[in-house]
């Protein structure tokens, strides 16, 4: 199995423990731990994405399209592959379409990775997995000059919702040279139970810490879900863990305290209406939508976009 390293186990666990200390645990953290990728998986699963899960069998049927004006040699490149399950079922479509593949999956999670290069190599794919952090500027170029343009980048799975999306489609943009395209997709915004959306979310939520033995008597995870007012039609949910009683763990040797009624925040959400998802990528980025395909629950949109 070939990867190559930017981010190292050593390096991701003194920042889980600086992290910890400073009170906010950013996205990575929640598909890098053994507890944390089981609660993922178990989430991926929930029968909510399934819209999602179809947007990109729509891409698949118009992969042909995807890469029209493209050689015969096709390298995708995904950012926050995951397990790379949906990575994968493009590529056979790729391949369906007459293009030879070279894969590039990119994750800050070992486990993750490894999966994603074994399952590749199992259906004898030319793969080299990057261990990177893709909040990181500059991971995102290394991992994006890994492979020579004309190249597909993926970014699956809402990930752009895991981070500030206008920061980081705009680093995604800077990446893009001609020829190139992206295939993203977003979570849309949907008036619904908060107690709904938030059963699904809180085992997820829960894992880091109980990776380091908080249990769930305590403290609390707490939600909200407000406007991002820096553009019509961006909605965060940010969430907490508030502490019921004092609290101390170890992580990778070092002490960490929590004093009962202190707060530690953890990633958030973004979820965006059709108009502010169109404006983010053509107005903000300055894409071009080559394609988009909407699920037919309204509640995912998968966009397929050049520079």
């Amino acid at each position: 199995m070939n990867i190559e390293v930017l981010l190292t186990e050593a390096e991701i666990a003194q920042e889980f423990a600086d992290s910890l200390e400073a009170r906010d645990l950013p996205e990575k953290f929640f598909y890098w731990l053994p507890l944390s990728v089981k609660a993922w998986r178990d989430l991926s699963a929930h029968e909510d994405y399934r819209g999602l899960d179809a947007t990109w069998e729509m891409v698949n049927a118009k992969a042909a399209d995807l890469v029209a004006g493209f050689g015969s040699a096709v390298p995708v490149v995904s950012l926050g592959a995951g397990e790379g399950r949906k990575d994968r079922a493009l590529i056979k479509a790729l391949q369906r379409a007459g293009k030879s593949v070279k894969y590039f999956p990119v994750d800050a999670s070992q486990t993750l990775l490894e999966t994603a290069c074994a399952a590749a190599e199992d259906d004898d794919l030319e793969v080299l997995g990057i261990k990177a952090d893709i909040s990181s500027p500059m991971h995102v170029v290394l991992a994006s000059d890994a492979a020579e343009s004309p190249k597909v980048l993926l970014m699956s799975g809402n990930t752009l919702g895991g981070f500030d999306p206008l920061d980081h489609v705009r680093n995604i943009a800077e990446i893009m040279k001609p020829g190139d395209r992206l295939v993203l997709d977003a979570e849309l915004f949907q008036q619904q139970s908060p107690e709904e959306d938030t059963a699904k979310m809180a085992t997820f939520a829960m894992a880091p810490l109980a990776s380091v033995g908080i249990q769930e008597d305590d403290g609390q995870i707490r939600f909200e879900t407000k406007i991002d007012d820096r553009h019509a039609g961006m909605h965060v949910t940010t969430k907490y863990f508030q502490a019921h009683r004092d609290l101390r763990m170890s992580v990778t040797g070092q002490e960490v305290s929590v004093a009962r009624g202190e707060r530690i925040f953890m990633n958030f959400r973004y979820r965006f209406t059709r108009e502010g998802f169109h404006w983010l990528l053509k107005k903000h980025a300055g894409f071009k939508v080559e394609m988009e395909f909407l699920s037919s629950d309204g509640a995912f949109v998968t966009a397929v976009c050049s520079c």
